[in-house]
């Protein structure tokens, strides 16, 4: 394999020059020579401007070399939705492409803190913008196959990390992922619209989701979000660390998690549905997660597992009706079927969380081998849920069971287990909590009476 160095096509190691130009030569120069790699040498660090990747690259940052991202604001111009401009822009992009690795040993840079206001205790507070919202996503790619990305390190995202759009045979293994913990909407991995993706052995620390399944109404002729298996991964997130939506207009299906440890995060593994789309045909399995709660300015009031179908909130904000269907005032969403959660250790400062716009919504949630620990670890007020963004209460207010279930039908819960900790508070009452269910079957599911009282809760209503 030939090898292009950015630093005979011109690139300057110092931070004050922005090396794109330089960059996109070695990579032009690559691809019409009929590929090869394009190096970022080591012992250097060369900022940059938004470039983009060509077919037939290995794009090799080494070890020892820093990629990182221009912080002028101005260089970064090209959404990354497409018409809408409000979520960010693409800094490492590529499109209509094949056969694309990254990989090298050495850290691509977002330079996310330079983009923020003022850090506050829970956030960074977001800079005010006209139109476009400059904060760079680190890696954008379009309708993409084959691609390899391992052994690298990507960090301080502005926006999201990598997002991988109508993409197909995505390998992703062995990288690191260190995003702000305080910076809203800096996700790890956003699969969108793409199917027969591998995610294996990483590690990944965001303020927003670190791994998230979704189909965007921008990219809407790409097809479902399927076929997609991770294991192996270590996840940190302040809002959630596995999650499906909330923007889904197409169908999420066949997906298989396995094998991940969750820390310290807001909401352990969330299914959002939130709009038309489906999700279907999901088992996580062999999970050891820890929850615990965090400030409103985050999605999630520390449900270990939570699985929603609401429609869409009818408002003017980036999450609410701006992302209805062309011409639609009022929001809908679709099923969310056949979910299976098996061996899964939870230790958190809420329960679990299922609920829908009414019970035809959710339906076949199977639960074994559940084994919950409830304990109240910080100062955050508890005693709800949170079902952000949804049309009408955004939040359940209520005690705290092991399983709260709300409008759903068919749900399985088999061999589980509920351990209230040694800081109880007044709200920790139920073992489980049904509202207007359909079907529910509970075996072998042990915990603890709370003062004498009954443990089990059943109302065919609910009362706000």
């Amino acid at each position: 394999m030939t090898t292009y160095n950015i630093l005979n096509f011109g690139a300057v190691n110092n931070q004050q020059a922005d090396n794109a130009k330089f960059i996109q030569k070695a990579i032009e120069y690559c691809s019409n020579n009929g590929g090869g790699c394009v190096l970022i040498p080591a012992g250097h660090t060369f900022m940059s401007g938004p470039f983009n990747l060509k077919s037939n690259i290995e794009f090799r940052v080494e070890t020892g070399a820093t990629l990182l991202a221009n912080p002028d604001e101005s260089v970064y111009t090209e959404s990354a939705f497409r018409a809408n401009k409000g979520e960010g822009t693409i800094w490492i992009g590529g499109e209509d492409l094949e056969n694309v690795t990254m990989t090298g040993g050495g850290i691509i840079d977002g330079n996310g803190a330079a983009f923020m206001g003022e850090e506050l205790k829970e956030a960074y507070v977001l800079k005010p913008f006209d139109t476009v919202d400059p904060r760079p996503h680190i890696l954008t790619l379009i309708n993409v196959k084959n691609i390899k990305i391992h052994n690298i390190t990507f960090q301080n995202a502005a926006y999201w990390g990598l997002h991988f759009i109508g993409c197909k045979n995505v390998l992703i293994s062995d990288i690191f992922i260190y995003n702000s913990l305080k910076i809203r909407n800096g996700d790890g991995i956003d699969l969108d619209h793409s199917q027969n993706v591998n995610i294996s052995n990483c590690h990944i620390e965001s303020g927003d989701d670190a791994i998230c399944f979704k189909n965007r109404r921008e990219y809407a002729e790409f097809g479902p979000c399927s076929d997609i298996t991770v294991t192996g991964c270590t996840l940190i997130s302040t809002s959630c660390a596995i999650k499906f939506g909330s923007e889904n207009m197409d169908a999420i299906k066949n997906v298989v998690i396995n094998n991940c440890i969750i820390k310290n995060s807001n909401r352990g593994i969330g299914i959002q549905n939130r709009d038309e789309g489906t999700v279907s045909n999901v088992t996580i399995s062999n999970i050891i997660l820890e929850c615990r709660l965090f400030g409103d300015v985050w999605w999630g009031k520390a449900e270990p597992i939570y699985i929603t179908a609401f429609p869409r909130a009818n408002s003017n904000g980036k999450d609410g009706g701006v992302r209805f269907p062309k011409g639609a005032t009022k929001g809908k969403v679709g099923m969310v079927s056949n979910i299976t959660f098996n061996n899964i250790q939870c230790t958190s400062e809420n329960g679990i969380f299922v609920g829908g716009e009414n019970p035809s919504k959710i339906s076949n949630i199977r639960f074994q081998g559940i084994d919950l620990i409830i304990n109240k670890t910080t100062v955050y007020k508890g005693g709800l849920y949170d079902c952000r963004p949804c049309e009408g209460a955004d939040m359940i207010m209520d005690d705290t069971a092991g399983f709260y279930l709300y409008q759903a039908t068919n749900i399985s819960i088999k061999d589980c287990s509920l351990i209230w900790g040694d800081n109880r508070t007044s709200y920790y009452k139920n073992g489980l909590t049904e509202i207007a269910c359909e079907q529910v079957k509970v075996s072998d599911y042990t915990y603890p009476k709370v003062d004498n009282q009954q443990a089990i809760t059943v109302s065919t209503k609910f009362s706000k």
